[in-house]
C-alpha cells in the first residue's frame, strides 16, 4: 500500500483521459505483454487481487501527465473494478502502486534505459523489466530490482521475483503461429508456465491418452474372459 497522503478532491480514473493517442510502435508491444496476460488469466484465474494491464495510462499525479507502460501489474487490488473495467489506473485511487512494469523496446528508442528507468525508480516499482530482442551488447531480457531505491540489475534467465511469486524470463516458442523468442513465467524452480495454446495441445494428449489406455485395459479384459471361457469359466459369474 502507498503512503501518500491523497487529497480527496483528486480526480477519479473516469475524469482522467484513458489515452494518450500515441500508437505502439511495432506488433510486439502488444503481444509479447498479451501473452504474459494470457497465462496469468489461465494460472491466476481463481484470484481476484491482481491486475494485469497492457498500454494503460498510469497516473500517479493529477498534474502530470500519464506514464503508458507496455504492460503493468499490480497486487492487492480488485481484478475488476466494476462491469465496465478500468478507464485509467490512477494510483491515488488504488492506493497501490504497480510492482512490475515492462517495456519493450522498439527500434524507435523511447528512453527505456534512462527517463523511464529513473522515474519508475522515482515512484518506487519493485520491478522494472525491459525486454529488446534486437540488442546484440546486453542480454535481451533485464529485470531491475529496487534495492535501497535505486535499481539493480538481476542476474539469470528466468529471474525468480518472490513478492509477485513469479520468475521472467525468454525463450524461443511459438505464439499466435509466430516461432521466436517470447517472454514467459516461471515458477521458483524455473519451469516455463504453458501458453493457453500449449495447455489445451495438452489437455488434449492427455484425453487421447487416457482413451488409448481405456481401450487398452477394454482389450486386456476381453482377452482375459475369451480365455477364461476356454476354460469352462464364466466370467460374468465370477464374484
Amino acid at each position: 500500500m502507498l503512503n501518500y497522503n491523497f487529497p480527496t478532491h483528486w480526480p477519479s480514473a473516469d475524469e482522467l483521459p484513458d489515452s494518450d493517442e500515441t500508437p505502439v510502435d511495432n506488433e510486439l508491444q502488444e503481444l509479447i505483454p498479451g501473452l504474459l496476460k494470457a497465462i496469468l488469466l489461465i494460472l491466476w484465474a481463481e484470484r481476484m487481487d491482481w491486475f494485469f494491464c497492457i498500454d494503460m495510462g498510469l497516473y500517479h499525479h493529477p498534474e502530470k501527465p500519464p506514464i503508458v507502460p507496455d504492460a503493468f501489474l499490480s497486487l492487492g487490488v480488485q481484478r475488476f473494478s466494476r462491469e465496465e473495467l478500468r478507464p485509467s489506473y490512477a494510483v491515488w485511487e488504488e492506493k497501490v502502486m504497480p510492482i512490475f512494469v515492462l517495456e519493450v523496446v522498439s527500434p524507435t528508442y523511447r528512453q527505456e534505459y534512462t527517463d523511464k528507468l529513473e522515474e519508475y525508480q522515482r515512484l518506487g516499482v519493485l520491478y522494472y523489466v525491459i525486454y529488446s530482442s534486437s540488442r546484440r551488447d546486453r542480454p535481451h531480457l533485464e529485470v531491475h530490482k529496487l534495492v535501497n531505491g535505486k535499481y539493480e540489475l538481476q542476474p539469470g534467465n528466468p529471474v525468480w521475483m518472490p513478492e509477485i511469486g513469479l520468475g521472467i524470463g525468454c525463450e524461443r516458442g511459438n505464439y499466435s503461429g509466430v516461432t521466436r523468442e517470447w517472454l514467459y513465467w516461471y515458477d521458483a524452480d524455473g519451469k516455463r508456465y504453458l501458453t493457453p495454446e500449449e495447455q489445451v495441445k495438452e489437455s488434449a494428449l492427455r484425453a487421447q491418452q487416457e482413451s488409448l489406455r481405456a481401450q487398452q485395459e477394454a482389450q486386456r479384459a476381453d482377452r482375459l474372459a475369451e480365455r477364461l471361457r476356454e476354460l469352462g469359466i464364466d466370467p460374468d459369474n465370477i464374484s
